[in-house]
């Protein structure tokens, strides 16, 4: 199924360029102004002037970020600023990150990976994207013919037969990338080019099909550059086991900027279909943990039992809500959706309070306005008191087997239903079609 091939990739030359920590970024999508001009000053080699360049307003159709970013590519390959691969090879990346106070580490292989529509069932998408967020990544693609960032992609491998495999790597030699970024995480990468174990990932991923965990946006615009490219049949990809041990979904809470109904109106209409109740916790992540116990999701390994959403109104005011009954999502939920796409959190609050209760429908959510996001429970709060919205939801994570099952069936999540942590960094590896 999934076509993996190795990359001639393109890496900064840190005798040229500076520290690697200095050029890297996280996502473009998680990047504001403050950040991006950080990004600028910390180097002028800096990934963000491909990846994310500033916009001017001056800017053209022929001078713009993006015909910047392409002279900027151009020209650091020139001066071996950024050097290509001599011999194909895949990347072994392992981040470690804390989470909660647990220090953790996650694996991935870097790596080309062929693009399939989604209907061919090879690699499957698990959320709805936007427009505007296509255009401008395939206007930057266009006008650079590269991925600066890799699609973070999820394969099954319960047996860990291809993280043994590459284990093997790291005990032969010494990593070609080591660095600790602002974040305080710590970032590994090997270059493996070992023909023998190039051919095994290779005929280990063949059978497995991959889940999109993030990229949406820039796998469906590779898929659109390729239709006018034939050069530009792979994508560049990192790889993670949906078994490896530091694999984490955080949840993204929703801000309520308009709505039809007050806050006193929406506490009552609520109880039709839920539990609604005040609690006493003053700190929203205690609030947080009582939600997750509400559903046995406080110990390692729990299995969610239940719905659960934490609500937010202003000046302290918390609230727990608790679905009544399991039979109200047979009774309410689309009639046209699966069992599992119904039976998730981001499906019940969308459908059952936002569209039923709150007068937010499908169209009202894709515009954008209505409702907006954040990953952080403490932003989600802090909006509500300076009325940058009216009320906040509070979300349980999302189970990594919840994703694969709605993938599998075809089915695509609400918006902002996943946040893996933590983001893929941008500038480790380039992949230049």
């Amino acid at each position: 199924m999934a076509g993996i091939i190795p990359l001639r990739g393109l890496r900064y030359d840190e005798r040229k360029a500076g520290a690697i920590k200095d050029l890297v970024t996280p996502p473009y999508d998680v990047i504001d102004r403050e950040a991006q001009e950080g990004y600028y000053n910390r180097s002028p080699f800096n990934i963000i002037r491909l990846e994310y360049g500033k916009q001017n307003s001056t800017d053209s159709e022929t001078e713009n970020r993006y015909t910047r970013a392409a002279d900027y590519f151009c020209r650091w390959q020139n001066e071996s600023v950024l050097s290509q691969e001599e011999e194909p090879a895949i990347y072994l990346y392992r981040q470690r990150f804390t989470v909660a106070g647990q220090e953790m580490e996650r694996t991935g292989i870097i790596c080309g990976v062929k693009l399939e529509p989604y209907e061919k069932g090879v690699v499957l998408p698990h959320e709805e994207t936007m427009p505007g967020h296509k255009a401008d990544r395939l206007a930057l693609m266009q006008a650079c013919g590269a991925n600066f960032s890799p699609i973070f992609g999820l394969y099954s491998d319960q047996s860990r037969t291809i993280d043994r495999l590459l284990d093997q790597v790291t005990v032969d030699s010494a990593p070609e990338i080591r660095f600790v970024d602002e974040w305080g995480q710590g970032h590994r990468l090997w270059v493996v080019k070992d023909p023998d174990v190039l051919r095994q990932v290779r005929e280990l991923m063949e059978p497995r099909p991959i889940f999109i965990a993030d990229g949406h946006h820039r796998y469906e615009t590779a898929l659109n550059y390729a239709r006018e490219n034939d050069a530009a049949g792979h994508v560049m990809m990192t790889l993670v086991n949906l078994y490896d041990p530091g694999l984490v979904v955080l949840p993204t809470h929703r801000l309520i900027v308009s709505a039809k109904v007050e806050p006193d109106e929406l506490l009552e209409a609520l109880q039709q279909d839920f539990l609604v109740e005040r609690v006493s916790e003053r700190d929203v992540d205690g609030v947080l943990a009582y939600m997750a116990k509400k559903v046995g999701l406080d110990s390692p390994g729990g299995n969610k039992n239940g719905w659960v959403f934490g609500l937010y109104t202003g000046a302290g005011n918390f609230f727990v809500l608790q679905l009544k009954d399991e039979k109200i999502i047979e009774q309410k939920m689309p009639a046209d959706r699966s069992p599992a796409w119904c039976r998730l959190d981001v499906s019940v609050l969308q459908k059952l309070i936002l569209d039923n209760v709150m007068g937010i429908g499908q169209d009202a959510l894709a515009g954008g306005a209505a409702v907006q996001y954040t990953r952080d429970a403490g932003e989600a709060v802090q909006a509500v008191e300076e009325g940058r919205c009216r009320a906040s939801f509070l979300m349980n994570p999302t189970g990594i087997a919840e994703v694969t099952t709605v993938a599998e069936n075809g089915e695509k999540m609400p918006q902002k239903s996943t946040f893996f942590y933590p983001k893929l960094i941008t500038g480790l590896v380039i992949n230049k079609f």
